[in-house]
């Protein structure tokens, strides 16, 4: 459960950054000279849950493995 709730909090931060940054474009775009910004994210780490190849319940096999993201973080606010 922790780990859902840390997933959800960094993807709140990250669009909470989205939306700063949109609206700073929004304040700014009757300014001469003014170049929108953009928010720039990408993904935490993965969490192995199962390998490639391993059995299913039902007697297949999963061809790409089992992941699960463990989140996403602004990079850069680019122009």
């Amino acid at each position: 459960m922790i780990n859902s709730l840390w997933i959800s909090k960094t993807g709140m931060e990250a669009q909470q950054t989205q939306l700063d940054v949109i609206s700073h474009n929004l304040a700014n775009v009757s300014t001469t000279g003014y170049k929108r910004a953009q928010a720039v994210f990408e993904d935490l780490m993965y969490q192995n849950l199962r390998q490639v190849g391993s059995n299913t319940s039902d007697q297949s096999q999963l061809p790409t493995g089992l992941h699960l993201g463990l989140g996403v973080r602004t990079v850069a606010t680019s122009r």
